[in-house]
C-alpha cells in the first residue's frame, strides 16, 4: 500500500470512529429526552383517560391532533388501530430506545357505535432522532471527502518529490552520478534536493578521484617497474659483468699469487656490494625484518637508513612495554611511517623529523612531526595520503593530519589493540 493509501485508511477509521462515538453519545441522550418525554406524556394520557371516561364526546380531533408523543383515533365496529410506518433504521433506533418498555394504551365505547382509543406513540421523536443521525452521518461523510480531498492535494506536491527522488536512485544506482534534482518550493524539499545532490555531488568527485587514483597507481607500477628493471640492470649487470671479467683474470693470472690476491679482493668486494643492493631493493619491496625482529627494531633500523638516504635528522622515540602485533598490522604501520617519511623528503624541505610510538590506554598512539614548511588544511590528498588513510583504515585506526604554514606536518595515528585481537 501506497504512503497515500495509509494516510487515507487511517484518516477514515479515524473519522468512522468519531463517527460511532458521536452515534453512540447522540443514542444515549436521545434515550434519556424520549423517557423524559413518555413520562410526561403519561401523564397526559391519565388526564384525557379521566376525560374519557366521564365524557368520551367531549374529545374531539381539532383538540387532540396536535398532542405530542398521544395518539388519539376513533375506531369503526372491528377497525384495528393503525400501525405506525417506519422504516428498517427507525425500528432499530426504537429498540435501543425502547428496548422492553410498554406503551400504555387504553380505549371506550361512544354512543355511535365508534371506539375512543388513546395510546402513547413516541415515534415523531424516533423520527427526528433519524434525522439527526442522517444529518450527523451525511456531514461526517462530507467532511470525510473534504478532509481526504485535502490530504491529496498537501502531500500530492510531496509524492512528486518522492517520485523524483526514486528516479534520480534509480539513475544513481546506474552509475549516472551527474544527476541532479530540481528545488522545490517546500522547505522539506528543498532540503531533501539540497542532500542528494550534495550527496550525487561527492560520488562524482569520489568517481574521479578513483578513476585518478587509478592512473597515479597505474603511473606508479610502471615507475616501479622501471626502477625495478634499472636497478637490476645497473646493479646486478654491471657487478655481475665485473665478477665475471675477475674470473676469467683468475684463469689468466693464476701463477701470480700477488694478482691472484688483488682479483680476489676486488671479487669479495663486488660481491658484497651486489649483497647490499639487493638488500635495499628486497627492504623496499617487503620488509623482511618484520618476520625476525619486533616493530621497535624495524622503526630504528629505518630511521637509520632514512636518514642517511636524505640528509635529514630522524629522532625515534618509543615507548615502553610496547604490545606485539599481528604481522599484517606491524606491516602497516611500518609503511605508514615509511611513506610519512617519504612525503617529509619530498615536499616537508624539513630539517629533523621525530617519530614518537607509546601506548596510551587500551590502544597505540603514533605520531610523526617535522619543522617543514607546512600547509594550509584542508589540502585535497594525494596518493600517498590516500595509502596512508587506507592503512590506517585496514588498522581499525583514526588518522588525523595537521598543518600550518611554516610549522610543519604532524601525523597522528591512534590503533585500539582491541581491534587487533
Amino acid at each position: 500500500m501506497t504512503a497515500l493509501g495509509r494516510i487515507n485508511l487511517c484518516v477514515s477509521l479515524l473519522f468512522m470512529l468519531v463517527t460511532l462515538a458521536g452515534l453512540a453519545l447522540l443514542l444515549r441522550q436521545a434515550s434519556h429526552d424520549v423517557q423524559r418525554e413518555l413520562q410526561a406524556a403519561e401523564a397526559v394520557l391519565e388526564y384525557l383517560g379521566e376525560v374519557a371516561r366521564s365524557n368520551p364526546d367531549s374529545l374531539r380531533p381539532e383538540l387532540t391532533e396536535n398532542l405530542r408523543h398521544i395518539r388519539v383515533s376513533w375506531l369503526q365496529p372491528g377497525e384495528r388501530p393503525r400501525q405506525q410506518s417506519e422504516s428498517l433504521v427507525e425500528h432499530w433506533i426504537a429498540e435501543r430506545l425502547l428496548g422492553s418498555a410498554l406503551l400504555l394504551a387504553d380505549s371506550w365505547p361512544l354512543a355511535d357505535g365508534r371506539r375512543l382509543r388513546i395510546a402513547l406513540d413516541p415515534y415523531d421523536e424516533i423520527e427526528e432522532i433519524y434525522d439527526s443521525l442522517l444529518q450527523l452521518l451525511l456531514l461526517s461523510t462530507f467532511a470525510l471527502i473534504l478532509c481526504l480531498l485535502s490530504i491529496r492535494f498537501a502531500v500530492r506536491r510531496g509524492l512528486r518529490v518522492l517520485d523524483e527522488l526514486f528516479t534520480g536512485l534509480r539513475e544513481v544506482g546506474a552509475g549516472h552520478f551527474d544527476t541532479r534534482l530540481q528545488s522545490h518550493g517546500m522547505a522539506e524539499a528543498q532540503r531533501l534536493a539540497g542532500h542528494f545532490n550534495d550527496m550525487t555531488t561527492t560520488l562524482q568527485q569520489v568517481q574521479a578521484d578513483n578513476a585518478e587514483l587509478t592512473q597515479a597507481l597505474l603511473e606508479l607500477q610502471e615507475r616501479e617497474r622501471a626502477r625495478l628493471g634499472q636497478t637490476l640492470h645497473d646493479d646486478l649487470g654491471q657487478y655481475l659483468s665485473g665478477i665475471r671479467a675477475q674470473a676469467c683474470l683468475l684463469k689468466v693470472v693464476a701463477d701470480r699469487p700477488l694478482q691472484v690476491q688483488d682479483t680476489a679482493r676486488l671479487l669479495d668486494g663486488n660481491c658484497e656490494r651486489l649483497q647490499q643492493g639487493f638488500r635495499s631493493l628486497i627492504r623496499d619491496l617487503y620488509p623482511v625484518v618484520l618476520e625476525r625482529m619486533e616493530l621497535g627494531v624495524a622503526l630504528q633500523q629505518l630511521a637509520v637508513d632514512w636518514q642517511q638516504a636524505h640528509g635529514i635528522r630522524c629522532r625515534l622515540m618509543l615507548g615502553a612495554h610496547l604490545p606485539s602485533l599481528p604481522l599484517a598490522s606491524k606491516a602497516h604501520l611500518y609503511r605508514l611511517v615509511q611513506e610519512a617519511l617519504t612525503n617529509v623528503a619530498r615536499h616537508a624541505e624539513a630539517s629533523e623529523v621525530r617519530i614518537r610510538l607509546q601506548r596510551r590506554g587500551q590502544g597505540l598512539r603514533l605520531l610523526v612531526r617535522d619543522d617543514g614548511r607546512g600547509t594550509t588544511l584542508p589540502l585535497r590528498p594525494g596518493i600517498g595520503l590516500r595509502s596512508m588513510r587506507e592503512r590506517s583504515r585496514s588498522l581499525g585506526a583514526e588518522l588525523r593530519l595537521y598543518s600550518r604554514p611554516q610549522a610543519g606536518w604532524a601525523v597522528c595515528l591512534k590503533i585500539p589493540l582491541e581491534a587487533r585481537r
